[in-house]
């Protein structure tokens, strides 16, 4: 995928995930095919509010909506989750390193803590 083209996937893929009621769409399709009807099930918000919500997670390639029938049926596509996924995972290193910092940041705290504890103690036995 060229560079421009993972920039407008990537984009639309954050702008899509931005909002919860997609997010909950995703969730319930992550277990499943379901109706349009079935997705809209405990959301409280108009029909076309909801139809707009499906058209983004479909403009970006979030799900994929069939006919069957009477119903239109959605399922999740992955691919555009493992395209944010890998995109996510370059910034992972960073992440880790700056645990690692803050870890032996802590230790040091620790450590010198401890050290003036036991100064302290040693203080304390030399003066009774």
């Amino acid at each position: 995928m060229k560079a421009e083209q993972l920039q407008s996937q990537l984009t639309q893929t954050f702008a899509a995930l931005s909002d919860p009621t997609r997010r909950a769409i995703l969730s319930r399709l992550m277990s499943g095919e379901a109706t349009v009807g079935e997705l809209a099930r405990g959301i409280r918000i108009s029909a076309p509010s909801f139809s707009r919500h499906l058209k983004v997670l479909e403009s970006a390639g979030l799900i994929a909506r069939e006919p069957d029938a009477q119903w239109r049926r959605c399922r999740i596509q992955p691919q555009a989750l493992r395209t944010a996924f890998d995109w996510l995972k370059n910034y992972d290193q960073i992440w880790d390193d700056q645990l690692n910092k803050l870890s032996a940041y802590v230790d040091e705290l620790n450590a010198g803590a401890k050290t003036r504890a036991a100064h302290g103690k040693r203080r304390a036995s030399s003066r009774g």
